[in-house]
Parts: C-alpha cells; structure tokens; sequence
C-alpha cells in the first residue's frame, strides 16, 4: 500500500543476467510478475528464463534491471590490457571483445521498456559511454561492504540508502602492500581460488539493495 491510501501497481518486472534470482524474488515478495534471464540456470527456484535475453526484450516489460557482465569493462578487466605479458594482438583482441559487449548493453538499454537501470561496476563504461546517473556503496543498505556500483538509469529516480551501516576494513594483500577491502579478500576465499567462482560471487546483487530496488521502484507509473 503506497502513501494516501493507494494501491501498488503490479508491475511485470525483468531481471536480466540474473543467476542469483536475488532481485528477482524481492520483486515477487512485493507482489510483482517478476522474471529472471540469463545464460544460467537460476539458483533460486522461481520464475527464470534461461537463454538470451536480448530475444525477451519486447514482452511487454514494466521494468528491467540489467546486469550485464563487467568481464570487459570494470577497472580489474581493463587491466588486462596493460598487463606485462600482453601484445598488440591480444589488446586488439580484448578491445574488439569490449566493444561487443558495449552493443549488447546498448541494446539493453534502448529496449522498448519505460522503467530501466543498468548496473556495472566504475569502468569503461563511464568513461566511454556516459557518466552514470547514480553510483551507490552496499554499506548505504545495510551491508559492511565498500564496493562502488554504478546506475544508468532510465525513467527511475535515484534509490535512497535505506540503511547505513559502517564500511568493512581495509586489509593488505598477501604482503604485497595493495589495500583491499576485507570483503574482497573473503570473495576469493569463499571461490576458493577458481577465478569463475570469485566472479559469480561477486557479481551478486546484496539483498538490502534488491530490497530497496523493490521497495522504491516497484509499482512507479
């Protein structure tokens, strides 16, 4: 129930290049026709697509909330580019790879669906598409975690921190001087090593965000 009395809309509601179905269910816990779509299978039971996502852009959507993956464009990724090892060849390849990606997360973004965010960590997208219209930290929801995530956003008003909470520690990496934040550092515990792993932990939506998400964007006209 909205201020005044009103009653929410149900909104049909797109999670794409969600495994984790952590988004999707905040929205099915609001009473939302809510959707998840990606390469994966969903971890979560629910209501999940598995397959391309771009094939289920024009079914009459609500909202959409894209994680399309940072493989190629956060600031670790771009790294590669300049790493000792690497040649004209493999940086022609690895850029030719993140322009690709690039259409995919313009086709998202251009799809034909009033109410949309694509979220990224700080990384080529900022700098060679636009600036995003909000970067938020988990510790503003809730979550001891300092981890910079940015909002391209579409017909939706920036989301406000519903719980802030004191930022995780910063710790040294393996003696090599490079600061990290403690929950950094746990990811690759926690993937034990196996770099596909550590990503997919990381990539991960936390719940006091996909709560908020639920709360503040579900049912907006």
């Amino acid at each position: 129930m909205l201020a005044g009395g009103m009653e929410m809309s149900r909104f049909r509601v797109l999670v794409a290049c969600e495994f984790s179905g952590i988004v999707r269910e905040a929205f099915a816990k609001k009473g939302h026709d809510a959707w998840s779509c990606d390469l994966l299978p969903t971890e979560k039971p629910g209501n999940h697509i598995l397959g391309d996502v771009l094939k289920h852009l024009n079914e009459d959507w609500d909202l959409m909330i894209a994680h399309p993956p940072c493989t190629y464009f956060s600031n670790a990724g771009m790294c590669n580019l300049t790493r000792k090892n690497s040649d004209d060849e493999y940086r022609r390849k690895r850029l030719a790879l993140t322009h690709k990606s690039f259409k995919f997360v313009k086709r998202l973004f251009n799809a034909p669906i009033k109410n949309i965010c694509i979220e990224n960590p700080v990384g080529w997208l900022n700098t060679h598409w636009r600036k995003p219209d909000q970067i938020i930290h988990p510790y503003e929801f809730g979550h001891r975690v300092n981890k910079k995530t940015c909002f391209w956003l579409k017909c939706l008003p920036k989301l406000i921190p519903t719980e802030i909470v004191e930022r995780d520690e910063i710790t040294i990496w393996n003696g090599t001087g490079k600061r990290i934040s403690k929950w950094y550092k746990d990811t690759l515990k926690a993937g034990k090593g196996n770099l596909r792993e550590v990503t997919k932990i990381r990539s991960k939506t936390f719940q006091g965000v996909a709560d908020a998400m639920a709360e503040q964007w579900g049912g907006l006209t």
